[in-house]
């Protein structure tokens, strides 16, 4: 019961600073103009959400339905609770970013500082209320599984599966939505109406602002809660598996809230010293998380050492912990440094080097990363076998709420800009918000590959439980069902990806055409005497993100039964395995491109290689305009793909089995 109590301790903390965070950032001043606009890109992104749950809504109670038929009534109960926390990460999270962003816009009127005190307490709530749901969340579960007397290991499993469910269709739904209105807004805008980002005359700029919101911010909530649930489990799972008379479960939650405690120190000491100014915007943005992991690896040591009097399983944390921070330095590298001044100096002679550029610098970005990931492998699982592994993916999630902070500040800053050109705010006004959005391109890259890492070590932990329980750990390559799965598995994440981006190009196609038309047939919107339909262009990216999320999200999740009826027990297997090994690497490469094709397009447009308006501005925004649906369509879905397929087999293949 300690295990429980110490679960559910660290949540209500979290959701006291949760609270305290939401009231003062409700109170901050606006002005009318600026509030306006805020609320009509609010009232988009909610209108989205709900539309998106009702088109949700009869696959989660299908699934539902058929668990509790074939297993037990409580696993539909944990199954829909995954999916309710998931929903709430995301809805409430997107919630406050909607009310922050014209906050930040009118915050920026004052200086850069202010506008990051606002941005990053917005974010800040999104990541202190993903972390608080998801120990709240396992706390609840232990609770009822002790009351109903079943083995919580068993239907834990159901919580995490509602999670990657709804976690799958928020990021490709919104993934779709934000890319498709960014494309459309950016080709004819930018490029053939020559006219600036977030104009108010071009018709697709609400639609693009709502969907930084419904993508950026409540798709990678759903996201990322599912990583941390995901790893949780993993944890708990192989610890009950490999290690059950130890108390491991007990070290797990504790070590669970020392991160999210940790991370809330950080958060609310980083306003104070945001607001006066101690630190540079960008120093302060990229280090808050190195302080947090710092005072997580000393407390984990303690309780190593409090509950095993040894250090291994500090260890095997610290390897997890470690290899995200360097992960992060190495995707901080690849998308703000040299490799983004070489992609924009290739834009000098074109779009197709400047494309070429990106496409090796995320090829190459995947070296580095994956060498760390297999020394993080080798090093956890060297000092206690697959359980080491299991906590060194769990360690990298530990301090979750500050990783997500900084990520989910970048849209509202991006957000707050798009206002501020709506508004007709001062010049300086988008000049602060402009500097705080190029810092958080690189931190929502280094959040994407803070979490690439993790789903990797936690995809692998969630494959050690399904080889364990399904007696599968000792399959040889020479069995050809093993290489026809590993194929197939490979083969995955790029059909998923061509599902993903084809829905993202068809929805911009018809974007495109809109603002187009609305260009040619509406009389005097270039000239500011005609208002565009804004609306038009926002149910366009709706109706095509609905659509678009429906059919990669139902590839994810009828490969492994369809594999298993047609090839067998260790044809799963290897479609498990495969998909991880490709989809690890194909989505490290997606996002480090994507972020450094973006980068690119902001270094030349701060006045470098002939700044705004130039042959290289022009071939960096089609660059950019490649690589967004890969940074935040494809490439972050993919996380959920490689998880969703495991952990899909480990609750449906040992039943068809029996």
């Amino acid at each position: 019961m300690e295990n429980i109590w110490i679960g559910f301790s660290a949540g209500f903390i979290g959701i006291i600073a949760l609270v305290f965070l939401i009231r003062s950032i409700q109170k901050l001043p606006s002005d009318a103009s600026i509030e306006k606009m805020g609320l009509i890109i609010r009232k988009g992104a909610l209108t989205y959400l709900k539309r998106q749950f009702k088109t949700m809504a009869p696959f989660l109670a299908l699934l539902a339905l058929l668990l509790g038929f074939l297993f037990h009534p409580y696993f539909s109960l944990f199954f829909l609770m995954g999916c309710f926390c998931s929903l709430i990460s995301g809805f409430t999270g997107m919630n406050i970013a909607t009310i922050a962003n014209h906050k930040t816009a009118y915050a920026a009127r004052t200086s850069v500082h202010e506008a990051l005190f606002v941005a990053f307490s917005g974010g800040s709530v999104m990541g202190i209320l993903t972390c608080s749901m998801g120990i709240i969340g396992f706390s609840l579960l232990e609770t009822l599984s002790i009351f109903a007397q079943v083995n919580s290991i068993d239907f834990l499993v159901a919580f995490s599966l509602g999670a990657s469910f709804v976690a799958l269709f928020a990021r490709i739904g919104g993934g779709i939505y934000t890319k498709a209105a960014d494309i459309g807004a950016d080709i004819v805008g930018k490029v053939e109406a020559r006219i600036p980002e977030d104009d108010p005359r071009n018709p697709a700029v609400i639609a693009d602002n709502v969907g930084d919101n419904v993508g950026d911010v409540a798709g990678m909530g759903a996201d990322l809660f599912e990583s941390y649930v995901g790893a949780f489990y993993g944890c708990l799972a192989i610890s009950l598996l490999t290690a059950s008379t130890q108390p491991y479960p007990l070290f797990i939650f504790c070590i669970v809230a020392l991160g999210l405690i940790a991370s809330l120190f950080f958060l609310l000491m980083g306003r104070v010293l945001i607001k006066k100014a101690r630190f540079s915007p960008e120093s302060f943005i990229r280090n808050i998380g190195l302080f947090a992991s710092g005072v997580t690896l000393i407390g984990v040591l303690l309780l190593s050492l409090l509950f095993f009097n040894d250090i291994k399983p500090f260890l095997a944390t610290a390897t997890g912990i470690l290899c995200g921070v360097f992960i992060g330095r190495i995707t901080d590298y690849y998308t703000s440094s040299k490799p983004v001044k070489r992609i924009a100096q290739h834009s000098l002679s074109g779009s197709a080097t400047n494309i070429l550029a990106g496409l090796g610098t995320g090829m190459e970005s995947t070296f580095l990363t994956i060498l760390l990931i297999t020394a993080a492998i080798f090093a956890s699982s060297s000092l206690l076998g697959l359980l080491g592994i299991a906590l060194a993916g769990l360690g990298m999630l530990l301090t979750l709420a500050s990783t997500i902070s900084i990520d989910a500040y970048g849209p509202i800053s991006d957000n707050a800009g798009g206002i501020a050109e709506l508004t007709h705010q001062p010049s300086h006004v988008r000049q602060n918000t402009d500097v705080l959005d190029a810092i958080g391109n690189t931190t929502a890259a280094v959040g994407k590959g803070f979490s690439i890492g993790s789903a990797a070590l936690a995809a692998l932990t969630l494959f050690n439980t399904f080889s364990i329980q399904t007696q599968t750990s000792n399959l040889s390559l020479d069995d050809p069902k093993l290489l026809v799965g590993l194929l197939l598995g490979g083969m995955l994440p790029f059909f998923f990806s061509s599902q993903a981006l084809t829905s993202v190009s068809k929805t911009a196609h018809a974007m495109v055409n809109e603002v187009r038309r609305q260009f040619k047939q509406i009389v005097g919107i270039l000239q500011n005497e005609a208002s565009p339909d804004y609306e038009k262009c926002i149910d366009i990216a709706t109706i095509g993100a609905l659509k678009g999320m429906i059919l990669p999200s139902l590839t994810g999740i009828i490969s492994p039964f369809l594999v298993f009826y047609l090839l067998g027990l260790e044809a799963v297997a290897g479609l498990i395995a495969g998909t991880l090994i490709s989809g690890v690497s194909m989505a490290i490469f997606m996002t480090n491109a994507g972020g450094a094709w973006d980068n690119a397009k902001k270094y030349i447009e701060s006045g470098h290689m002939g700044g705004k308006g130039s042959a290289a501005h022009h071939a960096s925004v089609t660059g950019d305009t490649v690589g967004d649906p890969l940074k935040d369509t494809a490439g972050p879905s993919l996380n959920i793909l490689i998880k969703l397929v495991s952990i899909i087999s480990l609750v449906f293949i040992p039943l068809l089995l029996a």
